[in-house]
C-alpha cells in the first residue's frame, strides 16, 4: 500500500509491536478462505461503506484501485448499499469514493 493515512502512522509510531501485530491478524484474516482477492477487496470496501467509515471507505477504495479494480467496479459497490444502508450513507460513500479517483496520479 502507498498511501498510510496519518493517524495510522502515528499509532505504529507509538505502537510498533501492536502495529505489527494488527497487520499480521488482517493478513492472516484475508489470507484464510476460498475467496479471491478481488472478492474480499470489495467485501472490505462494502464492510467499510456499512460502517460509514470515511476513512475505511478510502483505505479500501485506494487498495482496490491498486489491485486493478476498476472505478467503475468500485462505484457499482458504493451503489450496491442504497438498499441496506440508505441513500444518504451511499452518497456520503460514494463522496468518499470520489475523493479517491480524483486525487489518482494521471
Amino acid at each position: 500500500m502507498t498511501y498510510l493515512p496519518s493517524p495510522y502512522k502515528r499509532f505504529v509510531k507509538n505502537h510498533p509491536d501492536l502495529a505489527r501485530r494488527y497487520e499480521d491478524l488482517a493478513v492472516a484474516v484475508h489470507e484464510t478462505g476460498p475467496l479471491p482477492e478481488k472478492t474480499r477487496r470489495l467485501i472490505k470496501l462494502g464492510i467499510a461503506v456499512g460502517e460509514s467509515s470515511e476513512g475505511a471507505v478510502k483505505s479500501h477504495a485506494r487498495q482496490a484501485l491498486e489491485l486493478g479494480i476498476s472505478a467503475e467496479e468500485i462505484r457499482h459497490a458504493v451503489l450496491l448499499s442504497m438498499t441496506t444502508i440508505g441513500f444518504p450513507g451511499m452518497i456520503a460513500a460514494s463522496e468518499w469514493v470520489e475523493e479517491v479517483l480524483e486525487a489518482r496520479p494521471d
